[in-house]
């Protein structure tokens, strides 16, 4: 019986062993904040950018993933900006992060979108961290989340991990926080274009009334019968 209980307990307690180290060897990935921006963060890159280099006109919007209103923006007005406006050729969006200090996953979230940016998967990460924002966002670390969405948007999730656990855009983030601070932004999301801010973002109806009194579409060249 002595042999048996201590059989028990050798057992329980390689059992808690296991456990103490899986909980102690997950950590959670933090990104800086406030860190000094180098040049080389910002080298060649202005803002994630979709559309044609010929859309004569830009919009930027300034964003935070873990603000609500910004994933109302995305999953009720983008897709139609994107599709008639975007896909269309009238206009460029010219996406930029701007993580508020009181949401705690915003740069996690932001840099995960990064590094998916890496693997050309920004779009479908951006979508993805949005539409799940409601499941992620109050848990006390979304970094397993992210790597999931990584996963099924079909990026290569071990140079996802290396790219999260380096923070290699962290200064790429912070440069484009300071840009929105600079340009007058204290909200999310706010949308700029032509050089006005909207903030709260721009509805699918008054962005296409602004696109056509700034860049009027061509009409129809006429037909002869």
């Amino acid at each position: 019986m002595n042999r048996f209980n201590l059989l028990i307990g050798g057992v329980a307690l390689a059992g808690a062993g296991v456990l103490l180290y899986l909980v102690a060897g997950k950590k959670a990935t933090s990104i800086p904040a406030n860190v000094t921006v180098q040049a080389a963060d910002t080298a060649g890159f202005r803002g994630y950018i979709i559309g044609s280099a010929d859309a004569p006109v830009e919009v930027t919007e300034y964003a935070d993933y873990q603000c609500p209103s910004c994933a109302g923006f995305e999953t009720v007005q983008w897709p139609d900006i994107k599709s008639r406006l975007v896909d269309a050729g009238r206009l460029r969006w010219r996406y930029r992060d701007f993580p508020l200090d009181q949401h705690p996953h915003a740069r996690v979230a932001a840099h995960a979108a990064a590094c998916a940016d890496e693997q050309g998967k920004f779009g479908a990460m951006k979508m993805a961290i949005y539409e799940a924002q409601s499941t992620w966002s109050p848990k006390a670390d979304a970094s397993g989340d992210f790597r999931d969405m990584a996963k099924a948007i079909g990026a290569d999730v071990a140079a996802y991990d290396a790219c999260m656990s380096s923070a290699k855009f962290a200064g790429r983030i912070q440069a484009s926080r300071d840009e929105a601070m600079a340009v007058g932004v204290s909200s999310t999301p706010s949308v700029m274009v032509n050089g006005r801010l909207y903030p709260g973002g721009i509805n699918y109806d008054d962005l296409r009334a602004l696109v056509d009194s700034l860049a009027p579409a061509s009409a129809p060249a006429a037909t002869t019968k």
